[in-house]
């Protein structure tokens, strides 16, 4: 696996929710592995949920803010890695 790439940064947390609005730097699709890490943020999981302005998508860009299903609690200022093969 080469090095991971930054790809954005968490903006907001929706505790209730599980969800992570992140400020996307460049794309991210359906089924990629992140990597979450920050201060005291650190696992890895596969894109499973995204939404766009309160509508699932396939895949995001640069500059869009998105929500994201997340398996553990991230924090503002997180940074979202792209794992890649």
């Amino acid at each position: 696996m080469s090095e991971p790439r930054a790809i954005g940064s968490v903006i907001h947390y929706w505790g209730g929710l599980g969800v992570a609005g992140v400020e996307l730097s460049d794309s991210l699709r359906m089924d990629d592995w992140v990597h979450f890490r920050g201060a005291t943020t650190d696992f890895q999981q596969r894109v499973t949920s995204m939404q766009l302005n309160h509508r699932f998508v396939n895949e995001a860009h640069a500059g869009q803010q998105i929500g994201i299903l997340v398996a553990d609690k991230v924090r503002v200022g997180d940074t979202i890695f792209l794992l890649e093969d």
